[in-house]
């Protein structure tokens, strides 16, 4: 577990000192994610065979997760990094695949249209042939690290085939591509989830990722489990870190008047114990969902849409009661929790939304088609 000493260094020296500017200023974390890339941190998924760490999803998590706990921001963008990656590991060219293995090429996904926002599925955007080119026209809602990544994994409709999806490498400098504005969001403000428009973006056919029609069997075969996954892993990053302001808030401050600590208020250790048995559950699946699908168990994909749904609910109830925990003092950004508050409110309404996955989760439990 060497990669983890290494993280370790790179949070609490890098990461964690500047997330508070990261969020203020709604700045990028670029020392962060170089010297995530320098560390080889960012080919943690990459194969061995192209320089990279060869490890996989379990790593991956436990990566995101301390990420989390210090910025979640910076989590953000590793996540979509790490999913991109997972598709470039098995259709990108040697190239591409060593550069993302060495730290050197920062990707991420482009896929909610402003068609069919959080139904990613099902893009609305084009991509047709012109001579030898393929040309791609159309609208992206939200893009993590837009401008700063160096190439996004872009869906369209099919060229010609049947067919919900195709995928493209796109390189984030290709003439037509603009960022209509600049993302200013409540929460997780240095991950740059800007708009992207494409205007006779003109790529090669060997851009394209997978088959012609191909990318829905991607989308949810490959990268759904682990987006799933490191969303989940996010959200536990941030519910321990409000978990630990929280306590040690109620344990530092005092009732002088009753001599006495707000720990030992029974009420407030309700609020806690529940709040840590909420976090604790939400391991218990991710941990889980990892089992399933390392397994290949019949429940695998049920498990991937559940623990991104309980993750991102369960975070929105214990930043919440960190919180009410912490009375108005939380509300000041030097306590800590305010800030976890308002980045834990992305992951429930990130495609797919929670409601979108209580519809397919109940899809399945009820014997139906989840995507018919």
């Amino acid at each position: 577990m060497t990669y983890l000493h290494t993280l370790d260094t790179i949070v609490s020296t890098i990461v964690l000192p500047a997330a508070p500017d990261t969020d203020r200023e709604a700045r990028f974390p670029r020392a962060a994610i170089d010297a995530l890339g320098q560390a080889g941190l960012l080919g943690l998924v990459s194969s061995k065979d192209v320089g990279g760490m060869g490890l996989g999803l379990p790593e991956a998590a436990q990566l995101v997760e301390r990420l989390a706990k210090a910025c979640p921001s910076t989590a953000m963008i590793v996540c979509m990094h790490l999913c991109a990656a997972t598709v470039l590991e098995k259709f990108a060219s040697e190239k591409v695949r060593r550069d993302v293995a060495c730290g050197r090429h920062l990707s991420t996904l482009a896929w909610s249209d402003n068609g069919s926002r959080s139904h990613f599925w099902a893009p609305v955007g084009t991509a047709r042939r012109d001579g030898d080119a393929i040309v791609i026209g159309g609208s992206k809602s939200m893009v993590t690290a837009a401008g700063e990544a160096d190439s996004y994994v872009w869906s369209t409709a099919p060229v010609s085939n049947e067919g919900a999806s195709t995928l493209w490498l796109v390189d984030s400098k290709s003439a037509g591509l603009s960022e209509p504005k600049a993302f200013d969001g409540m929460g997780l403000r240095g991950n740059r989830s800007s708009p992207i428009s494409a205007t006779g973006v003109r790529v090669t056919e060997a851009a394209m990722l997978g088959v012609d029609g191909g990318g829905f069997d991607i989308m949810i075969g490959a990268v759904l489990p682990v987006f799933s996954t490191l969303i989940a892993s996010s959200s536990l990053g941030q519910m321990d870190a409000v978990l630990e302001a929280a306590c040690a808030h109620a344990a530092g401050s005092k009732l002088e008047h009753l001599g006495s600590a707000l720990c030992e208020l029974p009420t407030i250790r309700a609020y806690l114990a529940r709040a840590r048995i909420d976090a604790d559950m939400v391991r218990t699946l991710r941990d889980d969902t990892l089992a399933a699908l390392a397994a290949n168990r019949p429940d695998a994909m049920l498990r991937v849409m559940q623990v991104k749904a309980a993750a991102a609910e369960a975070a929105l109830e214990v930043t919440d009661t960190a919180m009410r925990v912490c009375g108005g003092a939380a509300f000041r950004k030097d306590v800590g929790i305010e800030r976890y508050f308002r980045d834990a409110r992305a992951a429930s309404v990130m495609a797919p939304t929670s409601d979108v996955l209580f519809d397919f989760i109940g899809k399945a439990v009820c014997g139906m088609p989840v995507f018919g």
